[in-house]
């Protein structure tokens, strides 16, 4: 194993694993910009000293991940993960800071990322759409399925850990952008899945705000359309593929600073939710 220092960038929302209990895949970049995948972390039973935030640098002894060919795909040896200071600040809403790592590979366009990973096997990027024309969001099934939960009960009574807990709450539906590239390979409009775990920590704030499950929703596609993509927003998306679908790219997370800082207009309100990490929710 090989020391790791990476500023994470994005957790993917945690979901239910007959031989991992539960699996949330986390990505980052190295101080050369160059991107890392981590996983399996179960993130949830970390101590909460370990619980590392978006933009916040860690240290992890770490090795290729023999299960995955994915080259940016290492396997992280929880016991080891040590959190460095606290999150980088936005620098004022510009987040210039974070971009300096964050942004170092910039690609041009999921075309380009799709080329790479022709190329050398790229499966996780960051980029910038030229327009993103909206957020839809699909009925999925409420629940996890009964085998799953069966498997995690079993799981943690052999491990010797509380079988009581419960897996991660499901989100009762499935978000996509779409939207269309600065490049001229586009052929038009891309849809592409989100599996950011705030989509989730939105979604149930809400809920627990007493909204309705289609209320949550709008209120989640308002969050990442009306906000996180608005005009004023310098929108990235952090994306990857999928290790059983290895050609689907889905979008991780998404990067969002202001363009230039700007005041509020007399009389006018901050949204609802300011700028956060809700990862350490659920």
């Amino acid at each position: 194993m090989a020391t790791v220092r990476v500023l994470i960038t994005v957790k993917t929302y945690p979901i239910p694993s007959a031989k991992y209990d539960e699996l949330v895949c986390t990505a980052g970049v190295q101080p050369d910009g160059s991107f890392i995948r981590l996983y399996p972390i179960n993130y949830r039973d970390l101590p909460y000293s370990q619980q590392y935030r978006k933009y916040q640098w860690i240290e992890v002894e770490a090795e290729k991940h023999t299960r995955d060919p994915r080259k940016e795909s290492y396997r992280p040896s929880k016991a080891t993960i040590t959190i460095l200071g606290e999150p980088m600040g936005t620098n004022g809403g510009t987040w210039s800071s974070r971009a300096k790592f964050a942004l170092r590979q910039k690609a041009r366009s999921i075309e380009d990322l799709m080329c790479r990973q022709a190329d050398d096997g790229t499966s996780l990027g960051v980029f910038e759409p030229k327009d993103i024309y909206g957020l839809s969001y699909v009925d999925d099934a409420p629940d996890w399925k009964p085998s799953f939960k069966r498997q995690l009960q079993q799981l943690r009574l052999w491990d010797d850990r509380k079988a009581t807990k419960e897996p991660p709450r499901k989100v009762p539906y499935k978000f996509q952008y779409h939207f269309a590239c600065d490049d001229s390979r586009c052929k038009g409009k891309h849809q592409m899945m989100i599996e950011d775990w705030e989509v989730g920590a939105y979604y149930w704030r809400f809920v627990d705000a007493g909204a309705t499950p289609r209320e949550a929703a709008e209120g989640v596609k308002a969050r990442f359309l009306g906000d996180l993509c608005a005009p004023d927003r310098e929108t990235h998306f952090y994306v990857g593929t999928v290790l059983k679908h290895p050609r689907s790219w889905i979008v991780l997370g998404v990067w969002w600073p202001r363009r230039a800082p700007t005041k509020l207009p007399q009389g006018g309100t901050l949204p609802l939710f300011p700028e956060e990490d809700l990862s350490r929710q659920q």
